[in-house]
């Protein structure tokens, strides 16, 4: 279970709750929309810890790597490559 709908009733819970316990996040949807999560506890307390300026970099950190996978992907999907010397001369140096 990854996400446990909330349309028509709020459905298990429990399982969901001890889902996150093994470090899984449950999804809580309405209408396949993902609303929240249930997150393991260590998580939330972490992420609770952090100030506002600390969760921002980590985001900001998530979404670098996100697009550092994509990329890595495109590459292994046979995009070709950007030449260093183009990169050189685009920057120029």
């Amino acid at each position: 279970m990854t996400e446990l709908p909330l349309d028509n009733e709020p459905g298990n819970v429990n399982a969901a709750a001890r889902e996150a316990a093994t470090g899984q996040i449950v999804y809580l949807t309405v209408q396949g929309e993902r609303l929240a999560a249930i997150v393991p506890a260590s998580l939330a307390a972490q992420l609770g810890n952090l100030s506002p300026d600390a969760l921002a970099e980590l985001l900001e950190d998530f979404a670098d790597a996100a697009a550092a996978r994509e990329a890595r992907a495109a590459i292994a999907d046979g995009e070709p490559l950007v030449p260093w010397e183009q990169v050189k001369a685009e920057a120029g140096l």
